[in-house]
């Protein structure tokens, strides 16, 4: 079971990365034209959702993962310590950045500025996204799928 969750974890990054970008460009676009809109994009909220099950996703393997120790080594070591305390950290920091943005987006609808929050939130949340996942040139046991 913890590979299946492990694989399906680290192959569904793909596509809330995609999905970010996505929204990122799209709220670009809505911004820079000043368009007011009357709904909130459809990709904002499906960027949304994807990060809320990689995140429920990624509480079961915080839980049954051995990459996660709590013990006298885990913050003397590097592999440990990410694992235990630093992804789950910027992953969690960057899921609240696209909760708030999505949120404070819709609070705005028909107005330009919801160009502006969504774009502003999820590129943030990106970044932090970026730094948190254990690429495989990190040397941290990552894999691309």
């Amino acid at each position: 079971m913890y590979e299946v969750l492990k694989h399906t974890h680290s192959g569904l990054r793909w596509l809330v990365l995609l999905f970010l970008i996505w929204s990122i460009i799209s709220a670009y676009k809505v911004w820079r034209e000043s368009r007011d809109i009357s709904m909130v994009p459809k990709v904002w909220l499906y960027g949304l959702m994807l990060v809320h099950i990689q995140l429920l996703l990624g509480i079961i393997l915080y839980f049954i993962s051995p990459y996660v120790q709590f013990n006298e080594y885990t913050m003397s070591e590097s592999f440990l310590r990410f694992y235990t305390i630093e992804h789950v950290l910027g992953m969690l920091l960057a899921i609240a950045l696209v909760t708030v943005g999505y949120s404070k987006a819709k609070k705005n609808i028909g107005t330009s500025r919801p160009g502006k929050i969504v774009f502003w939130y999820y590129l943030i949340a990106l970044i932090v996204i970026l730094i948190s996942i254990p690429w495989p040139f990190r040397n941290l046991g990552g894999k691309w799928f």
